[in-house]
């Protein structure tokens, strides 16, 4: 190409060299630079390269209990077919570090893939990150301290909104985000999906509450029934929530325990137990009689102590609670019986112990029960049965304590001791020569966040 003037004018000469100026023919030599830069790594005019800088690794099958540690610069196949996975980012990433991760078979959805946080943010959030949807597919690069891991590149990535848990059972209400499962009877608790509290975004956590009470103890022809035994994660600061997983649980509801009947002098069955998963609550102790059997049995909460028909008609001490040992107790022991068949001690409550006979006819008290809100509103259960009143017409029965305890029968007219509360697990009422009252029957109640 040459430049000649007319004149004040350059002219160009287009005929030299013309070729050089075609389209697509203009040599590597004959430009300034000859090469470019892409992602920090100098490509030569006229080579190829990638402008995205990911190592793809072999196909990894997810076995439940190896996680991949990923490394940066690397995508990861990912097939979750037979069980979920998850991947770990890297402890210490630098600046624009990235990770790719890809659903090979499809299966997210039914076999989640955790990302770990492995110390850093996500998404400018201290939590791991959950992916539930099929064929999702995306890339991770690493900002900076405060947002940590950022999505990008994502496809089919529809997952990240707050997940609950989900479940079926029971008579089913709700308050405020919660929804509570009540069984009064023997069901099953069946969980089909589970939150993601400790993903990102957070959502509902995978644990529930509890409310667990057995059956109460049955009133004898003296002392009171103990209450069932009382177990719960609400409201009480030392236990933690169930953690579920998505399946069935077998919830057993307790029955109350027989009463001791005053022609044959026997004393009151134990209540039968109740049970959660993991969570035993065991029936609340029979209540002690005037005859054979008259010291107060052991249970959840322990039966009133009774007398014996023998000569020197002793009082008899009350059944011991927390019968297993759990922490805390699931309840208390019983009142203790008079001398002489002076008086039944009251069976034991949740939250008290039952109260000793008062000289010279007088029962004692049931235990009182425990408050819970597990269902939105404060309700009292397991109370223990009032111990029944001294041989002498017009002494004062013992009464049942709040929370379903049965009061006692009196000596004179001569009334039978009053059943425990229906689903309450209280305590039946005992009775002097008379029949004492049923034991009430248990309750198991399940509490969850749903929205």
């Amino acid at each position: 190409m040459a430049i000649s003037k007319i004149g004040s004018k350059a002219l160009v000469d287009c005929s030299v060299a013309s070729a050089d100026l075609e389209d697509g023919s203009i040599t590597n030599a004959k430009l300034a630079n000859s090469s470019i830069t892409v992602n920090g790594t100098s490509v030569s005019l006229g080579a190829s390269a990638s402008l995205i800088d990911i190592s793809w690794q072999s196909v990894i099958t997810a076995d439940g209990s190896t996680a991949t540690s990923a490394v940066a610069g690397e995508g990861y196949f990912i097939d979750t077919t037979s069980n979920t996975h998850t991947v770990t980012l890297p402890a210490s990433p630098s600046i624009g570090d990235k990770i790719a991760i890809k659903d090979y078979a499809g299966t997210f959805a039914t076999n989640n893939l955790t990302i770990g946080r492995n110390g850093n943010n996500i998404q400018g959030v201290a939590n791991d990150s959950q992916i539930s949807t099929n064929r999702a597919s995306l890339i991770l690069v690493y900002s900076d301290a405060t947002r940590g891991w950022l999505y990008t590149v994502e496809s089919n990535v529809t997952s990240f909104a707050p997940t609950f848990t989900s479940a079926t059972g029971g008579t089913v209400t709700e308050s405020g985000d919660f929804k509570i499962h009540t069984f009064t009877g023997d069901g099953c608790f069946v969980v089909s999906s589970l939150g993601n509290v400790s993903c990102v975004p957070t959502g509902g956590p995978s644990s529930v509450d509890y409310l667990v009470v057995a059956g109460g103890g049955g009133g004898g022809n003296f002392g009171g029934g103990g209450a069932g035994g009382y177990r719960t994660s609400f409201g009480c600061c030392s236990v933690s929530t169930l953690p579920v997983t998505t399946t069935s649980y077998p919830i057993t509801v307790g029955g109350g325990g027989s009463a001791g009947t005053g022609a044959a002098n026997t004393a009151g069955d134990n209540g039968n137990t109740s049970s959660f998963s993991t969570i035993t609550s065991t029936g609340g102790g029979g209540g002690g009689a005037f005859g054979p059997v008259s010291t107060g049995k052991n249970g959840g909460s322990g039966g009133g102590g009774g007398t014996p028909t023998t000569n020197p008609y002793p009082g008899q001490p009350g059944g011991t609670g927390n019968t297993p040992p759990v922490s805390p107790p699931q309840g208390n022991p019983g009142g203790n019986g008079g001398d002489g068949g002076t008086g039944g001690g009251g069976g034991g409550g949740a939250a008290c112990a039952g109260t000793n006979h008062t000289p010279p006819f007088i029962g004692g008290d049931g235990g009182a029960g425990a408050p819970n809100s597990i269902t939105g509103s404060s309700v009292f259960y397991a109370g223990g049965g009032g111990g029944g009143g001294g041989a002498c017409a017009g002494q004062s029965a013992g009464s049942g304590g709040v929370g379903g305890g049965g009061d006692a029968g009196d000596s004179a007219p001569g009334s039978t001791g009053t059943p425990g509360t229906a689903n309450t697990g209280g305590g039946g009422g005992g009775a002097y020569d008379r029949d004492g009252g049923t034991g009430g029957k248990g309750i198991v109640i399940i509490r969850y966040k749903f929205q």
